[in-house]
């Protein structure tokens, strides 16, 4: 696994676990949780350490998921993120909002926590004084923030009481809103972790460019995709998938070294 530094200096690896629709969407779904369960722990075992959930996926249910394929796991092994909604960002909601996580999770803390979605009806100085606190009692190691522009990035960063983590975004080869915005640029200046949702969604496994360069390489489209991504400073990138090859091709991509020349190409498609 490679593992790229957060700004108070913890690691994280580069390639974490998606899980947005495990165990259901915005509701949750019962009908496979045994299955589910079992192939969580596989993922874990196959290398996986890294998994990004939340409290809005699938009402929780899919923290009770990952709840229950961490049990027989060392705790201190895993790197754990999830986040608070953006109807749950006042002062006493997220701390009672952490406190549900905890208890689906069933851990004690929860290694990054993250603002899900910026809400313009709750002031972030409210929501960032209870996080804060929860970073005080060890309850949150790392606060990070999702889906936020560069004045709110601003705005965060001198709020938070301990340096901000990441700001998860969408962002892969076909979607560059987070590069003409600046988002990317700002983050990288102020060695925040960008963490790409959706790496290889928006065509990106079809795109003719990055199937020839797949090709060159060896390599699977997602490969290429995934590659281009922790190649670039201060990116990591949270694939979702449950299919055991997929997750193995985008671990296996952490193996590929994409030449400068090659990078430049990628950077440049529209």
């Amino acid at each position: 696994m490679k593992y790229k530094t957060m700004p108070n200096g913890i690691q994280i690896p580069a390639i974490g676990l998606g899980t947005w629709e495990i165990g259901g969407g915005r509701v949750p779904d019962y009908s496979q949780d045994a299955q589910l369960v079992k192939r969580l722990s596989e993922i874990i075992n196959m290398g996986y350490t890294h998994i990004d959930t939340a409290e809005m996926y699938a009402s929780g249910h899919t923290e009770e998921l990952i709840g229950r394929a961490i049990h027989d796991f060392e705790r201190n092994d895993l790197f754990i993120t999830t986040k608070v909604w953006r109807t749950n960002l006042g002062y006493n909601a997220v701390h009672k909002a952490l406190t549900s996580s905890l208890e689906r999770l069933q851990t004690d803390y929860v290694d990054l926590y993250l603002i899900h979605w910026p809400d313009q009806a709750t002031p972030l100085s409210e929501t960032f004084r209870a996080l804060n606190e929860l970073v005080s009692d060890g309850r949150v190691r790392c606060v990070g923030v999702s889906n936020f522009n560069v004045a709110l990035l601003e705005e965060a960063i001198q709020l938070c009481q301990t340096p901000l983590a990441t700001n998860q975004v969408r962002y892969n080869l076909n979607h560059r809103e987070h590069v003409t915005n600046g988002v990317l640029d700002f983050c990288q200046r102020h060695e925040i972790l960008l963490t790409a949702y959706s790496p290889l969604k928006d065509g990106v496994l079809h795109n003719d460019v990055v199937r020839e360069m797949a090709r060159k390489y060896n390599a699977t489209s997602g490969q290429i995709g995934l590659a281009w991504l922790v190649q670039q400073p201060h990116v990591i990138t949270i694939p979702k998938s449950t299919n055991m090859k997929h997750l193995q091709d985008n671990l296996d991509s952490l193996s590929l070294n994409l030449d400068e020349s090659d990078m430049e190409m990628l950077n440049k498609l529209s």
